[in-house]
């Protein structure tokens, strides 16, 4: 509810963020190392942006640390370009993260702070994309990172270390959920406030003339408007896919193998006895003496246990294995060598003296081969299957470690090579938009907008099943704009649309001008020139607004932002008209004495509150660790790289 109030922006750039990095897999991966020492003080010096406590960051760091946050980003959005993340202001949000960070680790070092090799070591082992087939870290895989990235185990390290003592300090503030009444009420009495008023609709169907646009015309508003004709970039991969329907008999079990299989199962397959047992636990050898003589004159474990004070338990239809793993095994060795009716103990176990009866005997045939093949075969052939997918995959990325080409993994490893139509980031071939890639081909895809041109061939998984594509980028198609030619009919009717949505335009705010002069929204609108929808009254409260899962009608919220008697207009979607809004009357709220609402608000803010405790306690570690930046560097940066960067 804070930040209903506080409408904070939240924009597809992924890494806008107030403080600390950009998480382990991003921070360790994103760029140089930028904690070394530079010269004496902490003034900014030339070619730096920043300096934190004598630190210095080099325009070199934050453009290497932009292009790889903009890298990491794509992963998520490959429609994500360096202009976008340049106007939401992401290079400055990176350098704060940066400045955050080293600030962070200089505050919490000189506090006696350290992360352990240990606790590094573990969270480098965790990071997905570390891990092999078999889900376990890949030091292979971490190696051929690190080249790719131009980095070193130290400075990963190092970067890691920094994150963790950063956490550990911004964690128990940003966890903080203490929100006093009194400062809640303010905000629920904001969201009983309750609004009135009127909304007219001017569409844009109503002023379409019907003439049709010149040539002159058409040519014109095409140019002003090409962005809008404009497609995307798109790209072409080739890929061979390796399932799991491609293993052939390499995933079929032979009946040499279900033999050696039944073999080698110990006594799996033969025949055993399951038991039902009664027990209970004492502390003292007395107690459970008194507890045995009572069951083995007729009296039952539980009614004896209940008698003491005690409460027994029953295991049921157990092996020998799981009745020592549910209670103990003195017990359970005593227990099966009981015959059915009996009472053992006491016994001593780690837990004191056990007195139990055995309810029930049940025996359990074993199995014969024959019977057991079915169900060896299944296992076997789960497990011959991964180990042929595993090994496939395997040959795969030793030939893309020993820099082999697309087409030579291909013809080696006797795939199949396919290639997708021209596709945008999502997917689509918007020559053929009816037509629909297999889902299961999006992992291709996105592979796809990750590769530079010339970059090698990279291996993607597929699914749960294991299957995996070897991916390789062919064809990049820059973003261009249609021939006109090809969308002279759509043009026309856009400039149709255009037309009519300028008239519309006008008369809508001719309405809002009348009425800011006094008359009544109606009469404003029955004076258009043009039948127009009735008017329709409209009231809410701010709690209807902010509980909206779908997000609030944009006319209602821009009646929370006017003046009692106002008018404003505000534009339709899909060019559809435009809405003319009076604002007639405003009702206060007064949450006293509501105690559900000021409790729900205290909820709402206590889930934000933490950030901005933490975004407190950072601004105040930098201002005492002492953080300077150079917004003229920084603005050259930016310069740099919208000019230098391919977006």
């Amino acid at each position: 509810m804070l930040s209903f109030f506080r409408r904070m922006i939240n924009s597809k750039v992924g890494i806008v963020v107030t403080f600390i990095v950009l998480g382990i897999i991003a921070l360790a991966f994103a760029g140089t190392d930028i904690s070394r020492v530079g010269g004496g003080g902490s003034t900014v010096g030339s070619g730096d942006v920043a300096s934190v406590d004598g630190r210095k960051i080099t325009t070199a760091d934050l453009k290497q640390r932009a292009n790889s946050a903009i890298e990491s980003a794509r992963q998520r959005d490959p429609t994500l370009t360096m202009a976008s993340f340049l106007e939401q202001n992401g290079l400055e949000s990176i350098l704060e993260q940066i400045t955050n960070s080293i600030a962070l680790d200089k505050f919490g070092h000189d506090a006696g702070m350290a992360a352990s090799k240990r606790s590094v070591d573990g969270q480098i082992a965790g990071i997905p994309g570390l891990q092999g087939p078999t889900g376990k870290f890949d030091p292979a895989i971490y190696q051929r990172l690190l080249a790719q990235r131009h980095l070193t185990d130290a400075q990963v390290r190092g970067d890691i270390a920094s994150e963790t003592i950063g956490q550990f300090l911004l964690a128990p503030v940003i966890s903080a959920r203490q929100v006093p009444e009194q400062l809640a009420l303010p905000y629920a009495s904001l969201l009983l406030e309750h609004r009135k008023g009127q909304i007219g609709f001017v569409p844009t169907r109503a002023f379409d003339d019907a003439k049709a646009p010149t040539d002159a015309e058409i040519a014109d508003f095409y140019k002003r408007n090409v962005a809008r004709y404009t497609l995307p970039e798109r790209r072409v991969m080739r890929y061979a896919v390796v399932t799991p329907d491609m293993m052939g008999t390499k995933a079929v079990p032979t009946d040499a193998d279900i033999a050696q299989a039944y073999k080698d199962s110990g006594n799996r397959y033969a025949a055993t006895e399951h038991r039902s047992v009664t027990s209970v636990i004492v502390a003292d050898q007395a107690g459970a003496t008194a507890i045995a003589a009572k069951a083995k004159a007729g009296t039952g474990i539980a009614d004896a246990a209940k008698a003491a004070g005690l409460e027994s338990r029953q295991s049921k239809d157990l092996d020998k294995a799981g009745l020592a793993a549910t209670t103990s095994q003195p017990l359970a060795d005593a227990a099966f060598a009981a015959t059915q009716g009996a009472v053992v103990g006491p016994i001593r176990t780690p837990l004191g003296w056990a007195v139990a009866k055995v309810d029930a005997v049940t025996a359990v045939p074993g199995k014969t081969l024959a019977q057991a093949t079915t169900e060896i075969r299944d296992a076997l052939a789960k497990t011959k299957l991964s180990a042929a997918l595993s090994a496939a995959r395997d040959s795969v990325d030793n030939a893309l470690s020993s820099n082999g080409t697309f087409d030579e993994i291909v013809k080696d490893q006797k795939l199949s090579p396919m290639a997708t139509p021209t596709l945008t980031a999502q997917g689509i071939d918007p020559e053929h938009p009816d037509q629909k890639l297999d889902p299961k081909l999006a992992p291709v895809v996105q592979a796809g907008f990750q590769a530079e041109e010339g970059d090698a061939p990279q291996i993607v998984p597929l699914g749960e099943d294991n299957s995996f594509a070897l991916v390789g980028l062919a064809r990049i198609v820059p973003a261009a704009p249609r021939p006109l030619a090809a969308i002279r009919d759509q043009v026309v009717a856009d400039v149709r649309t255009d037309r009519s949505m300028k008239a519309a335009r006008a008369v809508a705010k001719a309405v809002v001008a009348k009425v800011d002069k006094g008359a009544a929204l109606a009469a404003a609108m029955n004076g258009a020139g043009k039948p127009l929808p009735p008017v329709r009254p409209i009231e809410a409260t701010r709690a209807q607004l902010a509980a909206n899962p779908r997000g609030a009608p944009p006319p209602l919220v821009l009646m929370f932002s006017m003046a009692r008697g106002s008018a404003k207009m505000l534009e339709a979607p899909n060019n559809t008209g435009w809405f003319v809004i009076k604002l007639d009357d405003v009702t206060p709220g007064d949450a006293r004495g509501k105690a559900n609402v000021i409790s729900a608000a205290r909820s709402d803010i206590a889930r934000t509150v933490g950030r901005e405790y933490a975004q407190q306690f950072a601004k105040a570690m930098r201002d005492a660790v002492g953080v300077k930046t150079d917004p003229a560097a920084v603005a050259k940066v930016k310069a740099d790289l919208a000019g230098g960067v391919a977006n």
